[in-house]
């Protein structure tokens, strides 16, 4: 599956990397039981799938793949 570049792309790689600041964030403020701080960690991996997205919308994300029929020619 690596061969593919399955999510090997700067949007996906940014994108986890923010929602998983935002887990830590959130796991942290949970831990130490402070709402505020759980729900700002929450926004931050609101933030992470939004920047993904905006990135790839820009080119940075992965090309669709064009799906190829092979036909017969007679």
């Amino acid at each position: 599956m690596a061969g593919h570049g399955h999510g090997h792309t700067p949007a996906a790689w940014t994108g986890v990397i923010i929602a998983f600041i935002g887990f830590c964030v959130a796991g942290a403020f949970m831990v130490m039981a402070k709402p505020v701080g759980f729900w700002a960690g929450m926004a931050i991996i609101l933030a992470g799938g939004v920047v993904g997205f905006a990135m790839r919308l820009a080119g940075l994300g992965q090309k669709p793949h064009q799906h190829q029929v092979a036909r017969a020619e007679g």
